[in-house]
């Protein structure tokens, strides 16, 4: 018998933390995030972080668990996540997965398998020592080996995801096949979990209003102290953490490269071109239900009306 998921996400700023909190109450439910910046410790105004009074009592997994000098990845994700699930289903208590990393939702859902054997090989000693000797033209070099045998792959993979791109390379030599395949054909596996993928939506001219609004309460919370006192700790650049929105706009203005209004701007513009992205990515999705507030009068209530129904229907219930 599959166990009992409920997806809740949707693009930045659209209210996914208050609703996933209110449905989480409703059904005993737990919340793990599916955010890829709320995983970092000290990084609270830029990433919008849920703060413990607005949990109200609900317990939250993948928050303020690693340091903003720590890597995370989707592999990471996945198996920290799997982790939460196991913790959740053991209280007899029913996962709600809110956050709008799509990737990351998708990965955890179709449990997909994306080959990240941690045991090195010849071919990828072969292949980290080459990139140490090529320095600075290691990247475009070894994406160029990765579009002979795996053009797909490299249409995916950025040249400077140099890990990434040489276990694409390593999967081919040693399995003859491209791991482009191997990725679609896990996306296309039926999920392990009796599940309710949600997706929140609004009207894109207020969806636009409430990110400008957004940006606008972080600055006055503090978000230029907060990316110093990260940048005091020795984030940089290439840290992940400081690639994301807010963090590396605020970086930008703190290194001189713009004035704060431009970086402002920047914040904004870039927010709702991201919130644009997301809700492409999830209309490419399986199995979303879309919840357009509008549809709803705008009240949040008669939207968790219908997950609840919904929940009933497809027997999504307390252990």
């Amino acid at each position: 018998m599959k166990q009992p998921l409920i997806v809740l996400t949707g693009p930045t700023a659209v209210g996914k933390t208050a609703l996933s909190i209110r449905l989480a109450k409703a059904i005993g439910g737990e919340i793990v995030s599916a955010d890829s910046m709320q995983v970092y410790r000290h990084m609270d105004i830029g990433s919008a972080k849920v703060t413990p009074g607005e949990m109200d009592g609900v317990p939250h997994y993948l928050i303020d668990v690693l340091d903003p000098r720590d890597s995370f990845n989707v592999v990471t994700f996945q198996q920290m996540a799997k982790e939460a699930l196991r913790e959740i289903y053991s209280h007899g208590h029913i996962p709600v997965i809110a956050g709008g990393t799509g990737f990351y939702i998708q990965a955890l859902l179709y449990d997909i398998d994306f080959k990240e054997n941690e045991d090195s090989s010849p071919v990828r000693r072969e292949l980290e020592a080459l990139a140490e000797r090529e320095g600075e033209r290691a990247p475009q070099l070894l994406h160029a080996m990765l579009r002979q045998v795996d053009p797909e792959a490299a249409a995916q993979i950025h040249a400077n995801n140099i890990k990434r791109v040489i276990r694409a390379i390593e999967y081919f030599r040693q399995t003859g096949e491209k791991i482009s395949l191997h990725n679609q054909q896990e996306k296309e596996k039926e999920s392990p979990y009796n599940f309710l993928y949600y997706v929140l939506n609004t009207d894109r001219a207020l969806l636009y209003e409430r990110i400008d609004r957004r940006v606008d309460l972080m600055m006055e919370q503090g978000l230029v102290e907060e990316v110093k006192a990260l940048k005091d700790m020795g984030c940089r650049r290439g840290h992940t953490s400081m690639q994301g929105l807010g963090y590396k706009e605020i970086l930008d203005y703190l290194e001189g490269r713009c004035s704060l209004d431009e970086a402002v701007y920047i914040l904004k513009r870039d927010t709702r071109h991201f919130a644009k992205r997301q809700l492409t990515w999830f209309k490419r999705e399986r199995d979303v239900r879309f919840l357009n507030l509008p549809d709803f009068g705008g009240d949040v209530s008669n939207v968790l009306k219908q997950i609840l129904e919904d929940c009933a229907k497809q027997g999504i219930v307390l252990q």
